[in-house]
């Protein structure tokens, strides 16, 4: 196992597990699943669920421990898999102790590595980090300074399968569970994301659409703009189009500098990434077609 922030150096996770469902709406199906959940020794501490009027979904999140003794995640997926079938659900049955080991993706921004290296380093974020990829060297010192393995794979339209090909290696050898792309300002192949669907997760400024290209904030500052912020999505075939995570906005006026506008922009861009991995990694993000269902 690599070096890097991992679940040993933190302190335990809660035990027990989280399930999560989608599935068409029917009645009764909070009382089947809450039954399940007690006829399999375990206790409800935590309970959401939703229901999509516009597409007749349910949506469902369950935080259960053991009564005594631990639990099986995937025993109890299996036992649950009848019920699921039943009713037509979309089901994740997860080890609330088990860390989702992250890969950081960065380019030559890094404040919003560094916001995730800190917060994982203090056990705020339930995720380990075992390698981060850039195609720069601007961050490998800040990275080496945390002990965790710093991958440098330049990237151009000649060299990018290549490139895309030693990254699926790594995904593969660290046996990565989520993918950050932490200010990574390189696109990802049609390919690579279709084998990651609802498990890379982008950031980038969402309250300037029409500024596109070079130096966003500063076409901002030209034009005058009132708000400026910050969305994390899921990452699809569909360029910055892939269903939204979450979302913040920073008012700002007439005196507010295109350098102030970079440093607020800064900030909201690691605060808003920084929840979508922590929502991510709890399992409190359900997938609704092109938009998402968050049990904060």
């Amino acid at each position: 196992m690599s070096a890097g922030f991992l679940a040993k150096d933190f302190p335990a996770l809660s035990r027990g597990i989280v399930l999560t469902l989608a599935c068409p709406d029917a009645p009764g199906l909070i009382a089947e699943t809450c039954g399940f959940i007690f006829r399999q020794g375990l206790n409800i501490i935590e309970s959401a669920q939703f229901t999509d009027q516009t597409t007749g979904t349910f949506f469902m999140r369950i935080v259960a421990e053991p009564v005594a003794g631990e639990s099986d995640a995937q025993a109890l997926s299996t036992a649950f898999e009848p019920i699921a079938a039943e009713h037509r659900m979309r089901f994740t049955m997860a080890d609330r102790s088990h860390r989702l080991r992250a890969l950081i993706m960065v380019s030559k921004f890094d404040h919003c590595l560094n916001d995730l290296l800190y917060r994982t380093s203090i056990g705020a974020l339930p995720i380990e980090i075992p390698a981060v990829v850039s195609n720069h060297r601007d961050s490998y010192q800040r990275v080496a300074a945390h002990d965790i393995p710093y991958h440098h794979i330049p990237i151009s339209a000649a060299t990018k399968e290549r490139a895309e090909a030693k990254l699926a290696e790594i995904i593969e050898d660290e046996r990565i569970d989520l993918i950050v792309l932490a200010r990574y300002m390189q696109v990802l192949s049609p390919s690579l994301c279709r084998r990651f669907p609802g498990r890379v997760i982008n950031i980038h400024h969402s309250f300037l659409p029409s500024f596109k290209g070079a130096k966003p904030y500063h076409q901002a500052f030209s034009r005058g703009v009132k708000l400026i912020g910050a969305t994390a999505h899921y990452v699809t075939e569909d360029l910055d189009e892939g269903p939204i995570i979450e979302q913040e906005a920073v008012r700002v006026d007439q005196v507010t500098g295109p350098d102030e506008l970079v440093a607020r922009g800064r900030d909201v861009e690691a605060l808003v990434l920084s929840r979508a991995v922590r929502w991510h990694a709890e399992h409190r993000i359900l997938l609704n077609g092109t938009r998402t269902v968050v049990f904060k």
